[in-house]
């Protein structure tokens, strides 16, 4: 019989969710990340994990020892393991976003904060009648509904931080894809909407579309030497 895979040392860990729960069984901590800050395209997005602890340190060490900060992981290893969270027994996730309207209306610190405060809210809905805790990656967000405790480098620190960086970064993956369906010619599944030579070339070139951030300074500067023009999808949502 083969061994079950044992967690690589200096990953994530449950110290911060077991420090958040104080031996209170009534409480329910979940870990918070977003994805999709700095692109100048789409939505910014945010999940939201949660799993009773006990079984947590049972997963950290067996089904759940490759999760990890998202942005050390593949795409197709961040696919497969956003499929293992959200198949988990007993895990409540959830995923929520800001569109790119609410990010030049709000700025997208303020945005980010939303999609986040979205994913809490949407999370402790179906897990009604319990006290939350939450954790956070990076800085503090004074926006969230319930007690939390923020983690510069979360991701990196916090197993149900990890997870939802995982989902939150998948779900953007899947999101830009989709956005090269209708905008082919921006090729948002090569550049995900960061500003890359391509994509900066592609802006200049063409102007922005429609799911652009036009308060951000590459989108701005294109929507005016091209008019004030957006361009619309090549083929309706």
């Amino acid at each position: 019989m083969s061994k079950a895979p044992k967690k690589a040392a200096g990953g994530p860990s449950l110290v911060h969710e077991n420090e958040l729960a104080r031996n209170d069984k009534d409480v329910v901590v979940m870990g918070i990340d977003e994805a999709g800050r700095g692109p100048l395209a789409g939505e910014v997005f945010a999940a939201a994990v949660s799993l009773p602890l006990k079984e947590a340190a049972r997963l950290i060490q067996n089904e759940w020892c490759d999760i990890n900060d998202s942005k050390k992981l593949t795409a197709s290893k961040r696919e497969a393991l956003a499929k293992k969270i959200k198949e988990t027994p007993n895990c409540t996730y959830a995923i929520s976003y800001a569109t790119p309207e609410e990010i030049d209306h709000l700025n997208i610190l303020y945005a980010t904060h939303l999609a986040m405060r979205r994913a809490a809210e949407e999370l402790a809905s179906k897990l009604k009648g319990k006290t939350y805790r939450i954790l956070v990656d990076g800085l503090p967000v004074k926006t969230l509904p319930f007690e939390s405790r923020n983690i510069v480098k979360g991701d990196a620190k916090s197993l149900f931080i990890a997870a939802a960086s995982i989902l939150a970064k998948d779900a953007r993956d899947a999101s830009c894809m989709k956005l090269d369906s209708l905008y082919p010619e921006y090729k948002f599944a090569i550049h995900k909407g960061y500003p890359t030579p391509e994509h900066l070339k592609l802006l200049e070139e063409l102007g922005p579309c429609q799911a652009h951030r036009q308060s951000f300074t590459p989108v701005a500067e294109s929507l005016f030497f091209h008019g004030g023009k957006v361009r619309e999808p090549k083929q309706k949502e």
